[in-house]
């Protein structure tokens, strides 16, 4: 780390300029490492350029107006199949789950025959994509032809599972915080659907991501970056008084929806240990089975060089 910066050295250090979701969950990292200089201690000074979408960001990104945005790693390999030289750094396994009201009859999956389902995310959903393998292994059961799905964004979800408008609910990992929060309970975890799909629920599905010239520039940048984000995610993790300063960006109704947001934030903090490349393939090649070429591209199976190894 470098400490005690002068003003005239922190001009100097290296800029990266990140494109990031302006209501973002990113956000709460990217202002407790700015808060507490853990960018310019780490050697580098990050610029953050906030767009209105997920689209914006990788525009900027790939036009080469930013040097770096969030991403899941499914993404980055569908670019690297198609000869594009980005790279991973992990920064949260939160995934989401399959929801239902605390009173509703359904105890199981083959309850929801013949019911609705609100999805967030859209037909591709990795959520929803994992939750039908799970369906199919473990019940026997088609969810897509035995339910009735309805896509919608986050918080036309959220609205209609709380309304009753759908029997269940797939949303967003923050939404789900809240929803549950507000008298809702898993039916299925995406995690458990992972375990017994033989699939790494430790393996993190977002994460920062960069160009390998970038990488190749500024190494010690991309190091940096890493160790900022680490070093975020552990004060976030151990102390209370860190969330402080974060309640007014978390759109939380009140202090159960603070705590849920806060608690799923941890919970969704990877464990730092290597990723388990053997794992990752299988995902993959699960997602290309069930989304076909227009979730994963030409990466069937796990392109060399997506995850950026760093300590």
């Amino acid at each position: 780390m470098v400490l005690g910066l002068s003003p005239a050295l922190a001009e100097d250090l290296p800029k990266l300029r990140a494109a990031m979701l302006a209501s973002g969950t990113v956000n709460w990292e990217i202002t407790t490492i700015k808060a507490n200089a853990l960018d310019k201690t780490n050697g580098f000074e990050m610029a953050v350029q906030d767009y209105a979408d997920n689209g914006a960001t990788r525009v900027a990104f790939e036009g080469g107006e930013a040097d770096t945005m969030v991403a899941d790693w499914i993404w980055v390999a569908y670019q690297r199949a198609a000869g594009k030289d980005y790279v991973f750094i992990p920064y949260s396994r939160a995934v989401g789950g399959l929801v239902v009201k605390d009173d509703s009859p359904v105890k199981t999956l083959g309850d929801l025959k013949g019911q609705k389902i609100g999805i967030a995310g859209g037909p591709l959903d990795k959520s929803w994509l994992i939750l039908r393998a799970y369906a199919t292994k473990k019940h026997g059961m088609d969810l897509a032809r035995e339910t009735e799905q309805v896509f919608a964004a986050p918080p036309l979800i959220f609205k209609s599972a709380l309304s009753g408008e759908t029997a269940a609910a797939i949303n967003f990992w923050h939404f789900l915080a809240k929803m549950k929060a507000k008298g809702m309970r898993d039916l299925v975890t995406v995690a458990d659907a992972a375990t017994e799909l033989g699939l790494d629920p430790d393996t993190p599905l977002l994460g920062y991501v960069l160009k390998g010239e970038f990488v190749k520039a500024h190494p010690e940048v991309a190091q940096g970056l890493y160790k900022a984000s680490v070093a975020a995610k552990e004060l976030l993790r151990t102390d209370d008084k860190a969330w402080e300063g974060l309640r007014g960006m978390m759109n939380a109704a009140d202090d159960a929806e603070f705590v849920a947001l806060r608690d799923g934030y941890r919970a969704g903090i990877p464990s730092g240990k290597p990723i388990d490349e053997a794992a990752a393939d299988r995902f993959l090649r699960l997602m290309a089975e069930l989304g076909g070429e227009e979730l994963v591209g030409k990466a069937t199976t796990l392109p060399e060089g997506v995850f950026l190894h760093l300590e």
